[in-house]
């Protein structure tokens, strides 16, 4: 009888997957990696404004989630073909799609309270404003741009 030929692709295979499983990272690494390497993968730009959260689904399924600041959800919405061609090689793999999440970066230092009570306006300030409007002739309108001026100088804060 005739001894089965062993072919080469066959055992070199399972020699890879031997050597793969035991020394390739766990499967949540992916997003460990990406967040270790947003800034070099996704550029300086991106990274201010998004960052990695989770990586879930299968190799040909995945779908990255993005904790975004809601003023850049658009811009990184516009941008999200962009950085999944960037990821590819980084994850391992096609990413399908991008969950974007609106909220603060980790992080991010929080927002500093902003006093928004008036200040009390001096008489000079008040005298301006009204020399400013003094050449409107419609009374309701001076008043009402008077009234304007006094808000929007008593909200800034004084220089």
């Amino acid at each position: 009888r005739a001894k089965p030929v062993n072919h080469f692709d066959n055992s070199f295979g399972k020699i890879v997957a031997q050597y793969t499983r035991k020394n390739l990272p766990e499967p949540g690494a992916g997003i460990a990696r990406l967040k270790a390497q947003w800034r070099e993968l996704v550029g300086e730009d991106l990274a201010k404004y998004c960052a990695p959260e989770k990586l879930s689904g299968k190799k040909g399924e995945r779908t990255l989630t993005l904790r975004v600041i809601p003023q850049a959800a658009p811009i990184i919405q516009h941008q999200g073909e962009q950085i999944r061609s960037r990821l590819k090689t980084a994850v391992g793999g096609h990413i399908s799609k991008l969950k974007i999440v609106q909220g603060p970066l980790p992080g991010a230092p929080a927002p500093t309270p902003v006093n928004l009570r008036p200040r009390t306006l001096s008489a000079s300030e008040l005298s301006a404003l009204e020399r400013a409007a003094a050449e409107i002739e419609c009374p309701r309108l001076r008043a009402a741009t008077v009234s304007l001026g006094k808000a929007m100088v008593s909200a800034a804060p004084k220089v």
